[in-house]
């Protein structure tokens, strides 16, 4: 069975590859999840998250958004001292701001579903990659994603961020064609 040569031997990156990426993701709660853990990711490796991700659903209240908006400087210094995430003051406040900004959205549209799939007009884009050096970082959508995002308040979401999180929530599918959920997805 070949897979995209990024995934490593590692149990927790092949059942995310295996059943998550390239996936498409319609859940509000879900999208906001997969948002915050990609901003979270910034300097680090995907690994990194995925393995601390359990942790992140506990300390940020399953990613309830409402909640997350109401946290103030006690849970700020909570979150900052639990080993279990990273523990950077400017993601967590992002965080924060970025559970304030998705309300807004969801207000504003239907939902966020509605809002953030319209970057790629609704539907899914498959690329044809063959290696993964053909893969791009960040694409027009991505920084026209970036762009609304921040222009909307939100943090840790630049282009190359927002590639990310498009590849993860299945806006892409990035699989490369020799790889077996390629023609799955």
């Amino acid at each position: 069975m070949r897979r995209c040569s990024w995934v490593s031997n590692d149990k927790i990156y092949i059942d995310y590859h295996d059943n998550e990426w390239g996936v498409e993701v319609h859940d509000d709660r879900l999208l906001f999840e997969y948002l915050i853990l990609e901003g979270a990711q910034a300097g680090l490796s995907w690994i990194t998250i995925l393995k601390k991700r359990e942790n992140y659903r506990i300390a940020f209240d399953n990613f309830d958004a409402e909640k997350i908006a109401k946290y103030d400087n006690d849970k700020v210094n909570e979150l900052l001292n639990n080993k279990g995430i990273v523990r950077s003051e400017r993601k967590i406040k992002a965080t924060i701001k970025n559970a304030k900004a998705y309300l807004k959205i969801k207000k504003e549209f239907k939902s966020f579903d509605e809002y953030i799939w319209q970057f790629v007009g609704g539907k899914q884009i498959k690329n044809s990659w063959k290696s993964l050096k053909e893969v791009p970082t960040k694409t027009e959508e991505s920084k026209q994603m970036s762009k609304d995002l921040k222009k909307r308040g939100f943090k840790f979401v630049g282009p190359t961020i927002c590639y990310a999180y498009m590849q993860a929530v299945g806006m892409v599918n990035d699989h490369v064609v020799d790889c077996f959920r390629h023609n799955e997805i």
